[in-house]
């Protein structure tokens, strides 16, 4: 007896777009109908938001969502400048690629940098030190000025990966540098997180300084940990 024919599997439903998503991929347009180039400037971005009828909230989502695929940066006192980025990938596929690969980004984070902080710690001198120290000052006043303490942040990476004295570790690390940045400007712009980073930092600097390889892979862990929390490009607005 012939077995009936399979049944075709039927199509995947058509993602719905965040309204952010909707606001990025206008913004891109724009910035092409318009022949913006690399370097130039977004309008400010309360002027933005009313040109585009949202608000300031979903706007800011949205950049952080053009920031996080490279099309922009932005900057603490200089606005939004366009990258050369700005005018290749199509925006909402970026994005939401960026959403899929978040999980295995986070587990490469932990593995590798808790790994490097137990290194840092045992392997460390007093250079090292200065350096990591340096890194959290730099953090710390981009904070107080009213940023978002991403340049001291990779700086605070780099110096720990030094530390550790681990060639084909650091090169890990160099080749995802792009991933975790991506995840590091998502996180570092939801509001309170660059004091509560700053903080994980101080906690993984102070274990290294002890010589504690233990609570210095603990104190990263838990740093990874708290940064993975990048729910800020999958809410809905």
């Amino acid at each position: 007896m012939e077995s009936p024919p399979a049944r075709p599997v039927p199509p995947r439903p058509v993602p719905r777009s965040r309204l952010y998503e909707q606001v990025a991929d206008q913004i891109s347009t724009w910035i092409i109908e318009n022949d913006l180039l690399p370097g130039d400037r977004l309008p400010p971005e309360r002027e933005l938001a009313q040109r585009l009828g949202v608000s300031r909230a979903t706007l800011s989502q949205a950049l952080v969502a053009l920031e996080v695929i490279g099309a922009v940066m932005v900057r603490h006192g200089d606005g939004t400048v366009l990258t050369d980025r700005a005018r290749t990938a199509p925006v909402m596929e970026a994005i939401r690629a960026h959403a899929d690969r978040l999980p295995e980004i986070i587990e490469a984070r932990d593995a590798l940098e808790s790994k490097l902080a137990a290194l840092a710690a045992s392997r460390r001198t007093d250079g090292d030190l200065t350096a990591i120290r340096s890194a959290l000052e730099t953090m710390e006043r981009d904070i107080e000025a009213g940023g978002r303490g991403v340049e001291g942040d990779e700086a605070f990476h780099g110096a720990v990966t030094a530390a550790a004295r681990s060639g084909l570790l650091a090169k890990m690390m160099t080749a995802i540098h792009d991933l975790i940045r991506e995840t590091r400007l998502e996180s570092l712009s939801q509001p309170g997180r660059p004091r509560e980073s700053l903080a994980g930092h101080r906690k993984v600097a102070d274990a290294i300084a002890a010589g504690d390889p233990d609570a210095a892979a603990l104190a990263t862990h838990e740093h990874v940990m708290l940064v993975s929390d990048v729910a800020l490009l999958r809410d809905r607005t």
